[in-house]
């Protein structure tokens, strides 16, 4: 993989809409409250509770004893789930879809933070959260030896995910999402408590239909072929009926306070990259 495009990506960094919740210290807010350098209220003392937290001017004025909480500062995990099903080895989309996982967590290694990239097919295969660039080049070496395989079941994939992390994460979702819309509309949900990216990738011929004439499709996943004559009609419905299953998608990220974005493999990379990061909270100097 050519990583040259890891040089644009430095002006960037990552913002998280949701407060995360995870074990590791770090400079992003938490949901827990504890030691740190926000204060949020007070709360009356309770037996255990560590002496130093106590407030003695509030005990001076009240002769109550009462803790300051504050928010602590966590660190965050950028969690990327990869569709790595059959259906994405059709034309570039694995290697395409693989920048923007790499890019990600090149972002998140700029940073200090913890990533991990989890593939999908039939089932979920974790990765483990690391930092640092020595695991990232790790990560893809074993990327472009990866060849995608397998059905996509990613209802399923979410659901294992869910079980497993416990902690409000960054969670990109990386696929071409082109399943049963039910079913990525349950994933959307499902993950809706991280804080979510949804991005699709698609070959310029599944956005397009840019085929004429007969024509012998094969499902990649499933092996079956299916021959026809694609005709104008064909395409105009075809594109009707993508363009209802993105609508449904986007309309689902919407209502889970999630991002959603949708790219062609002949996007230039950076140029997808700038789309997403708006998100950002300030460019690098």
């Amino acid at each position: 993989m050519d990583t040259e495009f890891f040089k644009d990506l430095a002006r960037f960094t990552l913002l998280i809409k949701k407060r995360v919740s995870t074990p590791y210290t770090g400079a992003r807010r938490s949901l827990r409250f504890g030691r740190g350098i926000s204060p949020v209220g007070y709360r009356e003392y309770r037996k255990g509770d560590d002496f130093k937290l106590i407030d003695w001017k509030v005990y001076g004025k009240t002769e109550k004893l009462y803790v300051r909480e504050h928010e602590e500062e966590r660190s965050l995990v950028v969690q990327i789930l990869l569709d790595a099903s059959a259906s994405m080895g059709y034309s570039d989309k694995f290697a395409y879809a693989s920048k923007i996982a790499v890019g990600l967590a090149y972002l998140a290694t700029l940073e200090n933070e913890k990533y991990a990239i989890s593939f999908f097919s039939e089932d979920l295969k974790p990765g483990e959260p690391r930092r640092g660039r020595a695991y990232l080049f790790h990560e893809i070496e074993d990327l472009d030896r990866m060849v995608p395989n397998g059905e996509t079941d990613i209802k399923k994939a979410a659901e294992q995910f869910a079980t497993l992390i416990k902690s409000t994460s960054l969670v990109v979702l990386i696929s071409d999402l082109l399943e049963r819309t039910e079913e990525v509309e349950e994933c959307i949900y499902r993950l809706s408590g991280h804080d979510l990216l949804v991005v699709q990738v698609l070959s310029p011929n599944e956005a397009d239909l840019d085929f004429s004439g007969d024509i012998k499709f094969v499902d990649l996943e499933t092996k079956k072929a299916t021959i026809t004559r694609v005709t104008q009609g064909q395409k105009a419905e075809y594109s009707r009926r993508l363009q209802k299953h993105e609508a449904r998608i986007r309309a689902a990220c919407k209502n889970a306070g999630a991002d959603f974005f949708s790219f062609s493999t002949k996007k230039p990379i950076f140029e997808a990259f700038s789309e997403i990061m708006p998100r950002s909270e300030s460019r690098r100097g």
